[in-house]
């Protein structure tokens, strides 16, 4: 069975998890895309349920045998991946599968998936914005926030490659643009 795909991606901070995981409470019928990681869990995530965490060779055995329909080392020594068999679990729940990816990952994913995929990009209003939101969150060292803020140039130069840009300048408006956004790609 063949579902759809709703990819969300964005810079670091731009809420689309906030986005994600209003529409996976609203929409009975959305499962989670669990991603691969390389990356040491962070206090309260567990393997199987927020990321499979792999080693790194058992990232590379992975990525050998071609078990990835996308993958990157979005930073040195820490790659993320979405397994095929993943995204077929979910499916065969009868489900659609929702992601929440970075802006590369978001765009391989379109790529390999086609038209059964909507790539939507979660954008800020501004830099200072992202960065209030970052720092906010007080989950991150000052090196991994610039390191992030470091990447959102870059990030933002992709916008124009996906189907669809929801502005999250006011949640309660993004969350229903959001979903008139994907019901009309469910409805196609």
């Amino acid at each position: 069975m063949k579902g759809k795909l709703l990819i969300f991606s964005a810079p670091s901070g731009s809420g689309k998890t906030t986005i994600v995981n209003h529409l996976l409470k609203k929409y009975p019928n959305f499962g989670f895309s669990i991603s691969a990681t390389t990356r040491a869990p962070r206090a309260g995530e567990e393997d199987g349920k927020h990321y499979y965490f792999l080693t790194e060779e058992e990232f590379a055995d992975k990525l050998d045998k071609g078990q990835f329909a996308e993958h990157e080392e979005v930073y040195a020594g820490t790659s993320y991946g979405t397994l095929k068999t993943e995204v077929e679990r979910l499916w065969e729940l009868g489900k659609q599968a929702v992601f929440d990816v970075d802006v590369v990952g978001g765009l391989n994913l379109k790529k390999y998936y086609g038209d059964n995929a909507l790539a939507i990009f979660v954008r800020v209003p501004s830099l200072d914005v992202l960065e209030k939101r970052l720092r906010d969150r007080g989950t991150e060292t000052e090196e991994n926030i610039q390191k992030r803020l470091g990447k959102v140039e870059k990030e933002m130069a992709f916008e124009k490659d996906f189907d669809v840009t929801l502005v999250n300048d006011n949640l309660e408006d993004a969350l229903a643009r959001a979903e008139v956004i994907i019901d009309k790609f469910l409805a196609e």
